[in-house]
């Protein structure tokens, strides 16, 4: 089955302010008001670039959420690193908080004066030995529309990685500490959401996973390196989408983060036949609002039924 590709409208904020570009999917007549109108709920793309300033970074984030919300969105998807992007472990480890602390309760006091859920990863979450071994977790946070915590995910695969020519050089390991589990899908306004965050992209084991837990929509935010991303970004966001027939959401930072870091941007959209419906581009903050359709999803799945086909995992673990 072939979905029509939608057309894009881009537009500015809504405050007038420089927060970025809003990026409408679907068709809009003249005069029409920067909102989106349809009987599918709607997801908000966010695209940010977090600094180590934690105030400026939750004023961008929380404009574009009000924005998402008068846009009609249900569920706002900020990226990795949204509540900041140290410029060294020191830094990123002093700046660190528990899910008690100060920025996880604005973002639920922010989602329940919006009425609206928030997808928050990866947050720098300080580890449940912190007073004695200084590491955190990377953890997605999930806060329905009543500012209460429903998910939390803790990112499995850790980025360490040294690619000499293309500028590189990420040890996530050595402050991080990888998660020890999956999380099932959370059923939100929008489907049943599977959470992954960033380098978790390149695992198809962990989507495969999840959408045999029911999930419908799978979520990836990341601050993917401007080489990697411009590489294999949207290729892999496709696969994921195209192999699980699901909807993938991938929130993204954007732009220069300070000296050391910069991230490609791109955030992405994708229905599960493997069409990009959302997209934010790779040189400033926005957002894009995107339908999600669940009777497209039941529509492909019927028609080309590929987890019913897939065999016993036996098969794909043969040995000689």
């Amino acid at each position: 089955m072939l979905w029509r590709w939608p057309l894009w409208s881009r537009v500015r904020s809504f405050s007038g302010g420089h927060l970025g570009h809003i990026w409408l999917s679907g068709r809009r007549g003249p005069g029409e008001q920067h909102r989106m109108s349809s009987s599918n709920p709607v997801a908000a793309l966010c695209q940010v670039t977090a600094t180590p300033d934690k105030e400026a970074n939750f004023e961008s984030c929380s404009g574009l959420v009000e924005q998402a919300r008068e846009g009609g969105a249900c569920m706002a998807f900020l990226p990795e690193g949204f509540d900041f992007i140290g410029s060294s472990r020191e830094e990123t480890l002093r700046l660190s908080e528990t899910l008690e602390g100060e920025t996880i309760g604005r973002y639920a006091q922010l989602a329940r004066k919006l009425g609206v859920w928030l997808s928050l990863g990866g947050f720098h979450e300080r580890g449940h030995d912190w007073e004695s071994d200084r590491r955190i977790y990377n953890s997605h946070v999930i806060i329905n529309d009543q500012g209460c915590i429903a998910s939390v995910y803790r990112k499995c695969h850790l980025f360490d990685v040294e690619l000499p020519g293309r500028g590189v050089s990420l040890k996530e390991s050595a402050f991080t500490i990888p998660g020890p589990r999956i999380v099932p899908p959370v059923q939100t306004p929008l489907g049943k959401v599977g959470l992954g965050v960033c380098y978790d992209l390149r695992f198809p084991e962990l989507s495969l996973a999840l959408v045999r837990q029911g999930a419908e929509i799978l979520t990836y935010p990341s601050a993917f390196t401007v080489a990697t991303g411009a590489a294999h970004w949207e290729v892999l966001l496709r696969a994921r989408a195209i192999e699980t027939q699901c909807f993938v959401l991938a929130a993204a930072q954007v732009g220069r983060h300070h000296a050391h870091r910069a991230s490609y941007g791109h955030a992405l959209a994708v229905d599960p036949w493997g069409e990009l419906v959302g997209r934010c581009g790779g040189a400033e903050p926005g957002l894009a609002l995107v339908e999600i359709d669940l009777q497209k999803l039941r529509s492909v799945r019927r028609d080309m039924p590929v987890q019913q086909h897939r065999r016993e995992h036996s098969l794909y673990d043969c040995q000689d």
